[in-house]
């Protein structure tokens, strides 16, 4: 089995059904929201232009009546009609936002532009998929989200992390200008299922890596530190933003606390699969962040949210997933 099937209700009350807008639908974090919004009894309208997307995310959904999917690119004007909108649009690892950086920032800001433009024209609530990276390099641990952050304009991950933080500013302006309903998730390290295995993203990578015994590539010393949330939890906390009264914009930090050196995530996985993969260190890319740890108080306090999904039992669900399809391209 390709996927985990696990439905969770948590941030949903009592409402009649709701048409929802997920934008980057069928990619990772996307197709955990759809699959967990038709299992609760929403009507999802996803969108994806298939760059990172698959289809084989969307699983059953495919089938549910409650579920429609279309190709579309947002950095063109889409016309639907919608009562709420998730905008997760936009390749968030490093490989796929570097290989076309113009693309990448034409994502993050023309396709805020024509989702906001939507959201206005229908009078719908839209949360934007920010994220930790518009903290940069932060001088600020952990980050909080009054922080303004460290952020190279000109170094090669600034289409990302200058795009969302364009994102944000288009998102406030539509807020003070139209009073649109809007929310802004600030999206710390996710993992889990559906991940793609060539993402780049450091879990995946050491996943992939031990379970065919290559070497764990390590840049730098492996003492740099990031904060690991597991997708069901972050998935939770989406769900609880959107559902908070209109006068709740966020910014919001989603991730979990809990902070690991990068050298102490490889040699967990290296442990949980029981690999026979060594450490290869490489040089550090150029603005890669030496700490990254969220500050979640507000949504402890505002969402009522907080992961509860440990990284040992995470990545036990993650290696479980990657062991499947390894297997599968393997007898293919």
């Amino acid at each position: 089995m390709i996927h985990e099937q696990r439905i969770r209700t948590a941030g949903f009350r009592s409402h009649p059904s709701k048409r929802i807008l997920v934008t980057g639908g069928a990619g990772f974090l996307g197709s955990h929201l759809c699959e967990r919004l038709v299992n609760s009894g929403q009507e999802v309208l996803c969108v994806d232009n298939f760059y990172t997307g698959t289809k084989v995310n969307l699983g059953g959904l495919l089938d549910s009546s409650r579920f429609e999917l279309i190709r579309h690119d947002i950095t063109f004007p889409l016309y639907v009609e919608v009562d709420e909108i998730y905008n997760l649009a936009c390749p968030a690892s490093p490989v796929h936002y570097q290989y076309d950086p113009v693309q990448t920032t034409k994502t993050s800001v023309h396709g805020s532009i024509n989702m906001l433009g939507l959201a206005k024209r229908l009078n719908a609530k839209i949360l934007l998929a920010s994220t930790s990276e518009v903290y940069g390099d932060p001088e600020v641990h952990p980050q909080h989200e009054s922080y303004w952050g460290r952020v190279n304009p000109i170094g090669p991950r600034s289409c990302y992390d200058e795009g969302k933080r364009c994102a944000e500013t288009l998102f406030f302006d539509y807020r003070r200008q139209h009073n649109l309903s809007i929310k802004i998730a600030r999206i710390f390290n996710t993992y889990g299922p559906r991940m793609l295995p060539d993402d780049g993203r450091v879990v995946s990578n050491f996943v992939v890596q031990a379970l065919t015994d290559r070497p764990i590539t390590i840049y730098g010393d492996g003492s740099q530190t990031r904060s690991f949330c597991f997708v069901d939890d972050l998935i939770d906390g989406l769900i609880q933003l959107m559902n908070t009264t209109d006068d709740i914009t966020g910014p919001i930090n989603l991730g979990n606390p809990t902070e690991f050196t990068i050298l102490a995530l490889a040699q967990l996985i290296v442990e949980l699969t029981g690999s026979k993969s060594c450490i290869d260190f490489k040089p550090l890319p150029i603005d890669d962040p030496k700490q990254r740890r969220p500050n979640i108080t507000q949504a402890r306090q505002i969402l009522g949210w907080t992961p509860t999904v440990s990284l040992h039992a995470g990545l036990l669900k993650t290696i479980a997933y990657f062991d499947n399809l390894l297997t599968a391209d393997a007898i293919a």
